[in-house]
């Protein structure tokens, strides 16, 4: 079984945390510390409430003046990065909460310290409280960041103004209005880091759920022959193309799908027990006189509480299918229980699409 991602903040992690804080703070009580951090019901607590519990235990220790925290906070950069540190880097999410509890009433030295603190561990989530006190500044904050030469930076211009951030603070006016983020995007398009280019293409594919014609006019006016600018279009075109979108389909090459069929759609586990697979198979024929580019996926329809389904479409390949071709596909979908989603016993469907177009459908039934 994985690792609760919790469990970053464990007993070895505080112990070499600790000993690095003594470094700035000589008076700093080690062992009170960190009797505070496992009080209160700490193994109830998930990632983000063991961050901020974090945060406020940390701030017990410090001054209360703003300017004098944020300089201990840089100052203990660097001894933590030569602290030994691994897999645990996760863990400093608290760094970036102290300037989000704390600096949001000091503009000017929450953005400075940020800027360098995001160079060590990400503030994508601390910027967002401060686009809702300081929209303009932090729009164009974010816009003077995208120029930066740290990749870090970087990507924070493009990953904090996002709209649709997963885990942060929602910030409405970046969905209602993704005009400023435009420019940003621009910026970094071509950027040297994929880690950066990945972040545009992450905020470009939130812009296209609530904004999609003025995402297909920017992806196709950034549609350009490099490997590096393919792989950032198609990966911000994702929702599109599994909304099957045809015209991001044929900006693609998936073309029309008049001469291919599909054929004897069968489940072959037509009562799944949660825990298990369903597999179902089918016959994918191409009449075409020529090779064809296809972009195959399947959809489950799973029942919802209220009796209605809930589409979601999963991916099988994308590629050429010779001319006048028969293929039997075969695939599994796991029904194991998810944190993400609930089962509900009854009848469920699969179907197949092709390059957007939704093909045969079968029902199968789900057991609890």
């Amino acid at each position: 079984m994985a690792e609760l991602l919790k469990n970053v903040y464990s007993v070895s992690f505080f112990e070499k945390l600790t000993t690095s804080i003594e470094e700035v703070l000589p008076a700093f009580d080690k062992q009170e510390f960190v009797e505070n951090i496992f009080a209160n019901g700490w193994e109830e607590k998930e990632l983000k409430e063991r961050m901020r519990h974090v945060t406020l235990t940390l701030n017990k220790y410090l001054t209360g003046d703003f300017d004098k925290d944020v300089e201990f906070l840089l100052e203990l950069i660097p001894i933590l990065k030569r602290s030994g540190f691994g897999s645990d880097h996760l863990a400093f999410i608290f760094l970036p909460d102290y300037i989000e509890v704390y600096g949001v009433d000091y503009y000017e030295q929450s953005v400075s310290a940020m800027e360098e603190i995001t160079q060590f561990i990400t503030c994508e989530f601390a910027v967002r409280p401060f686009f809702l006190k300081y929209y303009k500044q932090m729009t164009q904050q974010m816009l003077q960041w995208s120029l930066h030469e740290n990749l870090h930076v970087r990507r924070l211009a493009s990953e904090g103004i996002r709209p649709r951030l997963p885990w942060a603070m929602a910030v409405p006016i970046l969905k209602k209005n993704p005009e400023p983020i435009f420019p940003i995007l621009e910026n970094l398009k071509d950027d040297s880091s994929e880690y950066v280019r990945r972040s545009v293409a992450n905020n470009l594919n939130d812009i296209s759920k609530d904004h999609q014609e003025e995402v297909i006019t920017l992806i196709k006016r950034w549609n350009k022959d490099t490997k590096e600018r393919q792989k950032l279009i198609k990966h911000a075109a994702r929702t599109l193309l599994k909304q099957g979108n045809q015209e991001v389909m044929s900006l693609f090459g998936f073309g029309a799908v008049n001469q291919i069929q599909v054929n004897n759609l069968t489940v072959k586990t037509p009562l799944v027990s949660v825990g298990e697979y369903m597999e179902f198979e089918f016959e994918l024929i191409n009449n075409n006189e020529s090779n064809s580019k296809i972009r195959l996926e399947y959809a489950i329809y799973f029942l919802k509480a209220n009796g209605t389904w809930s589409k979601k479409v999963f991916k099988i390949s994308e590629k050429n299918y010779p001319a006048n071709s028969n293929t039997i596909v075969n695939k599994k979908q796991s029904f194991k229980p998810i944190t993400t989603r609930r089962y509900y016993e009854g009848k469920h469907e699969v179907s197949v699409i092709i390059n957007g177009v939704e093909f045969q459908k079968s029902a199968f039934q789900i057991k609890i």
